[in-house]
């Protein structure tokens, strides 16, 4: 069965079977995948939905739950061993909390781990947070199967 890690005990665990048992030819290279609400925006519906999106895709995901800091991110990521962490923000707040999980996966040594995000972020913001080192940024309207497509994409690389 694929998981939904929660690491917020006032968030239910979502359990859904797999399509195809691991190891079978048809099914996908299971990732771990941590999703990460960082600063002070509550709103957590967009991480949700990414974080069934990649469960159901075969993949497990570990979600913190709202309102974690950076800091609180990048050392669960660590201690999961994950291979990328998935970020919503709809704050504003983007640039400066991308950037410093970023920093933190640096000072860690764990920039093997790949840096995705999501939420209302500008164009311009997304061109930033690309050249930041942001592997992917996905804005409303993203379909599911881009979403999984692209991170299975950078993750592919890795």
């Amino acid at each position: 069965m694929s998981e939904v890690k929660n690491m917020s005990p006032d968030v239910p665990t979502f359990w859904l079977p797999d399509a195809a048992p691991q190891g079978h030819p048809a099914a996908p290279v299971r990732r771990r995948i941590l999703i990460g609400k960082p600063g002070l925006d509550g709103h957590d519906r967009g991480a949700k939905y990414v974080a069934q999106i990649l469960r159901d895709a075969g993949h497990e995901v570990i979600y913190t739950g709202i309102r974690r800091t950076p800091e609180q991110i990048v050392a669960a990521a660590v201690q999961e061993d994950v291979d990328a962490i998935g970020l919503s923000l709809l704050s504003g707040s983007h640039n400066a909390l991308f950037a410093r999980v970023l920093e933190l996966l640096r000072a860690q040594d764990a920039e093997d781990i790949a840096v995705f995000g999501g939420g209302v972020i500008p164009d311009d913001d997304v061109e930033r947070l690309l050249a930041l080192g942001v592997q992917a940024v996905f804005t409303p309207g993203t379909s599911a199967a881009e979403i999984v497509s692209r991170i299975e994409q950078v993750l592919s690389t890795r």
